[in-house]
């Protein structure tokens, strides 16, 4: 969705020129194909078998939550840990981790929305530090203005230095809030697109699948209409155009608060990085969304990788694209770095600075990333990609293998194949050793943990850990 990673029919001038001059980061992936969960470990470091939150949170059973909830709660964040050390904070966007009403986890400026599922891009309640207002207009435009007045208002001799969450709640890729054409001011570019950048492809298995899963095991948690957009988004070119048009919209907004930057004279000092929380398929291997959308769940690299630009303090920087396996937890650790703050220390953490990678021609780095769906655990590497599910069960679900040298599309599952086995097995043990290492018993769901607020499979987990396993919301 970047022209500057190839995309040659999404218009993002803006996102183009910040890459220009940054490292982007081709092979980047989320650990977990949700909202809250990848937003969760930006701000902790953490993996969700660590913090806690494996899937979305579920708005609709907000009044189920406890007061003032947020699900990183007991947790060390980016924001707490920079204003202990001096730092202004800023949330400017979706929150989607517990309750907005309030700040919460270190911010001081709290410019969000109540709720993380969006409905539609306009006429959304925002709430502005101690205020309620409703704002008729594009959602990712008021987060864009709020975040370049904070900037100007700052101006260039502000006392601390700011760390700002800019949280933009687009393209967000499900109905309604892109069903139909969109009426944004950057639809026009794309009404005569042919989407070739998108394949078109017949609905899986696996959707369909999940189709009936949910329907006979969560009749009174899935709304019909929702469930079966999943089958109607494929292919669909008006949803294309929509979703298109908004992730200019969201170029537009990045454009506007690196201008600010520049109008204060502070870009040069400031750490700037471009990411989103995780990946979506529209369409590749037959469906639409998330990891979780299939069943079972899969981190296929369209659900997964996602796009990652960082642009460091200093001039001149000549832009060039990194092809080391990088993860969200990543970011953590590197802001950290250029701040000068440490690492806190209350459990294992897999969160490295990319510092290294931005600045040194020949770094020392990992070889894998690894990911998380509930069922399914996965290994990356640069040839291989093993995604691990959790049995047995009922369900008789498989594992796959990719070979990715011979197989970039991620097409034939070689899992049972003779010639692999050397390689299967050293990445099971990879995988295993992995989440024995970075895995708080209270939230891995394979060893009869929990999940915070909401799972997508509550009826797996109550076949496998009894009917009295739920979600909970504290540690």
């Amino acid at each position: 969705m970047l022209g500057c990673s190839g995309n040659t029919e999404i218009h993002t001038p803006n996102l183009d020129r910040l890459a220009e001059h940054a490292v982007r980061f081709s092979e980047a992936y989320c650990p977990n194909a949700m909202c809250s969960p990848c937003r969760a470990s930006v701000l902790t470091g953490l993996m969700p078998s660590q913090h806690g939150v494996h899937t979305w949170l579920d708005d609709a059973t907000i009044a189920d939550w406890p007061k003032n909830w947020s699900a990183l709660q007991e947790l060390p964040t980016l924001p707490d840990l920079l204003a202990q050390a001096g730092y202004d904070t800023a949330l400017m966007g979706k929150y989607h981790l517990g309750i907005a009403d309030k700040p919460q986890n270190g911010f001081k400026e709290w410019v969000t929305l109540q709720i993380g599922h969006v409905q539609s891009f306009y006429d959304n309640d925002m709430i502005v530090n101690d205020e309620h207002v409703t704002y008729p207009g594009h959602s990712v435009d008021f987060f864009s203005d709020q975040a370049a007045d904070y900037i100007n208002r700052r101006g260039h001799d502000a006392e601390n230095p700011f760390f700002m969450f800019l949280t933009y709640p687009a393209p967000y890729g499900h109905w309604p809030s892109v069903k139909g054409e969109a009426r944004n001011k950057f639809a026009g570019l794309y009404s005569e697109t042919p989407f070739q950048s998108v394949p078109r492809e017949a609905v899986s298995k696996e959707l369909i699948d999940w189709m009936f899963v949910r329907h006979d095991k969560m009749p009174d948690y899935h709304d019909p209409n929702e469930i079966n957009c999943l089958v109607h988004l494929i292919n669909d070119l008006p949803t294309l155009r929509n979703y298109y048009s908004q992730m200019s919209v969201v170029d537009d907004g990045v454009g506007r608060v690196l201008a600010a930057l520049d109008d204060q004279g502070i870009a040069h000092n400031t750490l700037v990085i471009y990411t989103s929380d995780h990946g979506m398929s529209l369409g590749q291997h037959g469906f639409w969304g998330h990891g979780e959308d299939t069943w079972p769940s899969n981190t296929h690299r369209e659900a997964n990788n996602i796009p990652l630009i960082i642009r460091p303090p200093g001039e001149g920087l000549e832009g060039k694209v990194q092809q080391s396996l990088v993860g969200t937890t990543d970011i953590f650790a590197t802001i950290l770095d250029y701040a000068g703050l440490p690492l806190p220390t209350p459990e294992a953490m897999h969160s490295r600075s990319m510092r290294s990678l931005i600045e040194k021609e020949q770094p020392q780095w990992g070889d894998a990333v690894f990911m998380e769906q509930e069922e399914t655990r996965a290994i990356r590497t640069q040839d291989w990609l093993l995604m691990r599910r959790f049995g047995p069960t009922s369900y008789n679900f498989k594992d796959e293998l990719y070979d990715l040298r011979n197989d970039p599309g991620e097409r034939r599952n070689v899992i049972d194949k003779v010639e692999h086995a050397d390689e299967l097995e050293a990445l099971s043990a990879r995988l295993n050793a992995f989440f024995d290492a970075y895995a708080n018993p209270k939230w891995n769901l394979w060893m009869g943990g929990c999940t915070k607020g909401n799972s997508t499979r509550p009826f797996l987990w109550r076949e496998i850990w009894g009917e009295d396993w739920k979600p909970t919301y504290s540690i």
